[in-house]
Order: structure tokens, then sequence, then C-alpha cells
């Protein structure tokens, strides 16, 4: 028998496992996700992407605000689910949500725990300069991404991957191995394993505070935190304009040639060095306008060696 299930998600991440589990036959009978807000030029109501996907399967949607109230936890215990699915859904699960569904809670988490436990996993994987990743299924208990592993499935970081190429090839290997899991929860053989005690880490939210780029850092730690922080919110920096001085993010980077002062460009060609070694901008977008490439940029920009960045 296909399993009874809640699901509880918001962004982009998590629309794979959605998908993959209505396709797969489960019954969804509601889906929990955070409520639409306003945004774009005309600030209409924008539903999330969960909720955009849900709606197109003819799913039951729920937006509480919180989950902590005695009537949203009635609400939720009256889905009578087997077990929930959880995906970057953004709202604390209290006990009493995590015991109203005989079989758990399940979550999918884009690290190998007990590594980035917290909020920004992708970014931080990556500006941390880590070699791979991985996406996990884990039974949830009240702790801060600490419930026993069901499942896990291992991914490199390429030298040049962006958090977005990397958030993107998780949510799809994310998907199968929920999947996976739920297949084992159903014929009663999924397996859990407690976390190990050594080498947690913490990916905590990204603060605006650290996101301008430091140039006079080594090429490396310049290209981690470019890429880590790409495309959003984005690694900036500031150059010279004809009036004042221009905000340009830098999306992706690779490692460049030569050597100078530390945001001197280095040639022609968006070159620039660093604390130690360079690295060269092949993608950026300057404030308000859409994402281009270099060759694109310096069609209409100016940057000949020697220009200081700040």
């Amino acid at each position: 028998m296909p399993l009874r299930l809640i699901f509880m998600g918001t962004p982009d991440f998590a629309v794979p496992t959605l998908a993959e589990i209505v396709g797969r036959g489960h019954d969804v009978a509601a889906v929990y996700t955070r409520a639409a807000k306003p945004a774009g030029r005309g600030m209409a109501m924008q539903p999330t992407p969960v909720e955009r996907e849900a709606r197109r399967f003819g799913l039951n949607v729920l937006t509480p605000a919180s989950l902590r109230t005695a009537e949203a936890q009635e609400t939720f215990r009256l889905h009578r689910a087997d077990a929930a699915v959880v995906v970057a859904y953004g709202l604390i699960l209290p006990k009493p949500v995590l015991d109203a569904v005989p079989l758990g809670c399940f979550n999918l988490h884009a690290s190998l725990l007990p590594r980035w436990r917290g909020a920004a996993p992708i970014n931080r994987a990556i500006m941390a300069g880590d070699a791979e990743t991985g996406a996990m299924v884990m039974k949830m208990d009240e702790g801060l991404d600490t419930g026993a592993i069901a499942m896990a499935q291992r991914l490199a970081i390429a030298p040049d991957m962006t958090a977005g190429d990397l958030h993107d090839a998780l949510a799809r290997c994310g998907a199968g191995l929920m999947v996976q899991a739920l297949g084992a929860l159903e014929r009663g053989t999924l397996s859990l394993t407690p976390q190990p005690e050594v080498g947690v880490t913490y990916a905590s939210k990204i603060s605006k505070d650290e996101t301008r780029i430091d140039w006079s850092k080594p090429w490396q730690q310049v290209h981690d935190h470019i890429r880590g922080l790409s495309p959003f919110p984005g690694a900036w920096f500031e150059m010279p304009g004809e009036s004042a001085v221009v905000r340009i993010k830098a999306l992706r980077t690779t490692r460049g040639d030569g050597s100078g002062v530390p945001g001197t460009t280095l040639d022609d060609k968006l070159t620039i060095a660093c604390g130690d070694g360079a690295v060269r901008i092949l993608q950026l977008q300057r404030a308000g306008k859409q994402a281009m490439t270099a060759e694109e940029f310096l069609r209409g920009t100016s940057l000949p060696a020697g220009t200081r960045l700040g």
C-alpha cells in the first residue's frame, strides 16, 4: 500500500521531491508551505514554488504561520498520515507535530551530516572549499538536524561549481533518495543510524556583511567565496563609474594567471589580483541589470589593466 503522507516544503529545492513522491503514487494528504508574499514590481502576492507545484497536482495546501498552536497541531493530526516529508520548509516542527504521524517525520538535508547542520549547508560547503557534500534523509527529532540518518548519497563539488549548480544537483539526487527511503519505510526495511558525535559544524545563515569580496585573501578563498554565494545573495565588489562607484556581483570565476596588488585588474579580461594569485571573472551582474558573461560586460565597459576595484 502506498504511504499516506504530509509534505512540508517551500522553495524550489523542495519541488523535485514533491513531484517524485506524487509520481510514485503516494497519497499526499496535505502540502504545508509558507504563505504567499508580495514580490515583483507590482508587489503581487506570489505563492511559493511548492504551492505552485501542489496546485498543479490538485493537492490540499495549508499555509499556517506557526505549528505551535493547539489548533494547528490538531489540524495536522487529523490528516491521519503515516509519515511526513520535510524539505526546506522554514518552520520549526514542535514535538506534538513530530509525534502526530506514526512512522515519523523525514527531512531531506543538503549536506553530509553532522557536517553543516543548519540553514545554509550548500553555501557553507562551497565557501569552506569542501571537495564533496551530499544529500541525507534523516528522521527528525527536536534538535537542529540531529536526527538519525536513513539514507545518504555523496556528491563531488567540482572546482568551479557554484551554489546554484550544487543546489540543482542536490535537489535532483535528494528527490530520488527520499523516494528510496519512503519505499523502504513502506516495506518496513528502513534502518536508522545515529549521527556521529564528532565532525559537527553549523551552516549559519548568510549575513549581508559577509558578501563583499575581500581581494586581500588568497585566490582560492576569494574564488570559493564568490561561487559559494552565487547566484544569491551574490558576492560583490565596487568599480569606478562615470559619476559614481558601481556595485558589481561576481557570479562565476576561475583561477587567473599572474599576481599583483590585491584588487587590481591584471589585464583587460577581468583577471583580478588577490592576496596570493588571481581570479578571472567569467560571469557578473551590474546592480539592477541581468547577469552577463565577462565578454558581454567588457563590450560596454572598459576596465584596463591597473584598475583598482573596491
